[in-house]
């Protein structure tokens, strides 16, 4: 009974995604919805595309064994950048009438740096795109009972995923995105009210985890504890700025006005509805320390469904995985847009620059298919925890495409030359230091690639000029993010 009402929930999702494919006229309608959407899709967007696996698997699995101590990066961390993004960067971007980031890059620092930084944006969605994929994959596993394997529920879930992104493309993504962002508060909502009443109140359940110190951030405070805390903070906070997911939702708006505040009230739902599953995952402990202590020797992502499968009703089990999958097919949607077209626009345009609108918009569907095909396989052989492959995604635009933004924006000295600076160096050294860093050793790989990336721009910018910038003038851009 409960995988036909997936499979129906399914199907009803796959029809609104084709429903949406009918408002797609353009290529512009299909990259950014024709910046034609409310705030309440906006907003939802913006929710749904942040709410995914990681947020009901990956982040109460850590928190189980860690506590807020290890979620540093991801709620708070997302939290912090949704806010900024709403409080600094949406206005200034949505002024200039940009399809995608990469576009920034092009009119204020040339060519050459739009390719880098869009490659490293392309690079860093493997991550997030094969955790949903794999939490797809989880999914069918345990509704099927090991029927379908892991693998075989990856590729059906991934198949039904790119089928309404592939024709419906923004739209798509906003419409399924409204419907889920419902499902998954609603399910929430209900089932914190039943776990809870199981184990005992929501007041037991917050005592309890108060009484193990899981609400504590840092455990101690010497100056390498510090500094770990900071880079933790930072990979989502600052990585996740210049992203495509993140500035599609900026464009998608009616109005300047609508994308900086939907921004900053799906910051506010997402935090909020994270320590939901949060409460449930540390709910279980108490129902059941024998089943909790079995999947935290082998799986603790597995606590939370198995708490659903083995000690709720059917109609919470409904709620459980209508909002689990809508969680996780929101997220992969967008996530799977995003790269796709910054891939048409940004790389394979410089190439092919005489392409018709028509043509334009065949080249964004195919690529779409092809980053599904390569985070598939990604996915597949990827070893990693559901949130470690989301906090490893941002660690590369964290050290890359971080300093070139901001200087982009706000400071305007900032050149060419520093920001190719900026990406070489913030790169390169963050991968050295990520195949020699062990356990213990004081700088994290990625802050220190962060600290190495801006001095590269400040070193690049103010010594003396060996090309002359490309594409629109500084003041032209300055002018236009501050009219």
């Amino acid at each position: 009974m409960l995988i036909w009402f997936v499979a129906i929930y399914l199907l009803f999702t796959v029809g609104v995604g084709f429903y949406a494919s009918t408002r797609v006229k353009n290529s512009k309608d299909f990259a950014a919805g024709g910046r034609s959407m409310s705030f309440p899709l906006v907003a939802a967007m913006v929710f749904a595309t942040w709410f995914g696996s990681e947020a009901l698997l990956g982040i109460p699995a850590t928190f189980i064994e860690e506590g807020f101590a290890g979620i540093v990066e991801d709620p708070f961390g997302s939290f912090g950048c949704l806010m900024l993004v709403g409080l600094i960067f949406a206005r200034p971007l949505y002024r200039m009438n940009l399809l995608t980031i990469g576009d920034f890059f092009r009119k204020r620092f040339g060519p050459h740096v739009e390719i880098f930084t869009s490659l490293v944006i392309i690079g860093s969605y493997l991550g997030w795109v094969a955790a949903q994929l794999t939490a797809l994959g989880v999914v069918f596993n345990v509704l099927s009972d090991g029927s379908i394997s892991t693998t075989q529920g990856m590729l059906i879930g991934t198949g039904i995923v790119l089928l309404y992104t592939l024709f419906g493309g923004m739209w798509s993504v906003a419409l399924t995105d409204f419907v889920q962002m419902i499902i998954i508060v609603l399910g929430l909502v209900y089932l914190t009210w039943l776990i809870g009443d199981m184990a005992g109140g929501a007041d037991v359940v917050i005592s309890h985890a108060a009484a193990e110190g899981k609400f504590t951030f840092m455990h101690a405070f010497e100056p390498r504890d510090i500094v770990a805390f900071i880079a933790a903070a930072v990979t989502l906070m600052l990585g996740s700025i210049p992203q495509q997911d993140v500035y599609a939702r900026v464009m998608s708006a009616k109005t300047e006005n609508i994308a900086a505040r939907a921004s900053m009230a799906g910051a506010v739902f997402y935090l909020s509805f994270c320590m939901l599953p949060i409460f449930l995952t540390y709910a279980a402990s108490l129902i059941d320390p024998a089943m909790v202590q079995k999947w935290l020797a082998e799986d603790a992502q597995m606590i939370l469904p198995h708490l659903i499968m083995e000690r709720t009703p059917l109609f919470a089990q409904v709620m459980f995985f209508g909002a689990l999958l809508s969680a996780i097919m929101s997220t992969a949607s967008g996530t799977l847009l995003a790269p796709s077209v910054t891939f048409t626009e940004n790389i394979l345009k410089n190439f092919v620059p005489a392409m018709s609108d028509r043509q334009f918009l065949l080249a964004m569907r195919v690529s779409v298919v092809a980053m599904t095909i390569a985070t598939s396989v990604f996915a597949l052989h990827s070893t990693a925890s559901i949130y470690e492959m989301v906090g490893n995604a941002y660690k590369v635009t964290l050290v890359a495409a971080v300093v070139p933004l901001f200087a982009g924006l706000f400071w305007k000295r900032a050149t060419t030359q520093g920001a190719l600076l900026a990406i070489i160096l913030g790169l390169s050294s963050w991968v050295a230091l990520e195949l020699t860093y062990q356990e213990g050793d004081f700088w994290p790989p990625q802050l220190a690639g962060l600290l190495i990336s801006l001095a590269g721009m400040l070193v690049g910018s103010l010594m003396p000029q060996f090309s002359r910038d490309r594409g629109a003038s500084v003041q032209a851009i300055t002018a236009s993010a501050n009219a």
